[in-house]
């Protein structure tokens, strides 16, 4: 295996990590609206990932990075023909950092609920718009044969994609109240079980319809084995929680999560950004990475770091491990 190899498959799995940690993330977002019963609840579901939201972003961070760094011409591609989505992205994951830290620090009900909203929108948008942008990439987008995208925004919203974008946002939103149930204690974590059965439900129908369209347009036999596992494994977790189980509910649908990006990126290999008007014009992992010296360098670096940075995150989860609920909000008015 090349060098460029190994990075597709580093990014795969950075990729793989940052939706597994932010889509729970974007699903308390969006609960917090709907789902959560008075501002008492809502601090209670920003509370459950309230020491881990701005560590599990990271990964995007290092995904972006290593993406500029191993595959620049990737990265110039797609943030050249997809700037408009990924900057509403950016501004919103930005908001949403500030949301988080600004709701609480002054006492008036509209300051709060001003914040509170835009909480909930900057989840459901990136939730969404990321499944429209790994769709568009797995389909492929009209690059020319000087690796720029020559399309417009228009062509991005296509069925495919929104379907794409459906299912990360139903997938999150079950991911996230699978993790309520996980992290909070009495009426609220009950009640986030039961919503968290009919968001899986609608989450497999999503799931299993686009799994299927990219089956059969795209996949081989490694890619169908990922689907396989991410379809079983989500129906696993439906089952769990309805048996109470939230630890393995929540292992489960973050295979989930696992295998169908793995899927994508197995339907990809070779190419990084397919071409829909000339399949040679397409960016692979050969003509769209950096120098060996350069992959070399930096599979040194991610070798020493890696660890190092597992280590500390899974450290920070295991001194948050414990449950909350209502009975530990100290004031009901914050």
């Amino acid at each position: 295996m090349e060098l460029h190899d190994v990075w597709f498959v580093i990014i795969a799995i950075l990729w793989i990590g940052y939706f597994f940690l932010e889509g729970f993330d974007f699903g308390i977002g969006i609960l917090t609206k709907g789902f959560a019963r008075g501002r008492t609840e809502r601090r209670v579901l920003i509370n459950t990932i309230g020491p881990v939201w701005d560590g599990n972003e990271v990964w995007l961070l290092t995904a972006g990075g290593a993406t500029f760094a191993a595959f620049p011409d990737w990265y110039a591609t797609l943030f050249s023909g997809f700037y408009l989505p990924l900057l509403v992205i950016l501004l919103c994951l930005i908001v949403r950092g500030v949301a988080f830290e600004y709701r609480a620090k002054r006492p008036e009900e509209k300051w709060q609920t001003n914040w509170e909203h835009a909480i909930f929108w900057t989840s459901v948008i990136p939730s969404f718009l990321w499944g429209v942008a790994f769709a568009n990439i797995v389909r492929g987008v009209k690059i020319d044969a000087h690796k720029e995208y020559v399309g417009n925004i228009g062509d991005l919203l296509n069925p495919y994609a929104i379907l794409g974008g459906l299912v990360t946002l139903t997938l999150f939103t079950f991911h996230g109240a699978v993790f309520a149930a996980l992290k909070t204690v009495g009426d609220i974590r009950v009640r986030a079980r039961k919503a968290a059965l009919g968001l899986g439900l609608v989450a497999a129908a999503f799931a299993l319809a686009f799994l299927i369209w990219t089956q059969a347009d795209k996949g081989d036999s490694s890619s169908l084995v990922a689907m396989i596992i991410a379809v079983v494994a989500l129906v696993a977790a439906i089952g769990a929680n309805q048996l109470g189980r939230e630890g393995w509910s929540f292992a489960l649908s973050g295979v989930t999560i696992a295998a169908a990006v793995a899927m994508l990126f197995l339907t990809m290999f070779p190419d990084v950004m397919p071409s829909s008007l000339n399949p040679a014009w397409s960016l692979t992992v050969s003509n769209a990475s950096s120098s060996p010296y350069t992959l070399k360098i930096m599979t040194w670096c991610a070798a020493i770091a890696t660890p190092i940075v597992l280590l500390y995150q899974s450290w920070t989860y295991w001194v948050f491990r414990k449950r909350i609920g209502t009975q530990h909000i100290a004031d009901a008015a914050h």
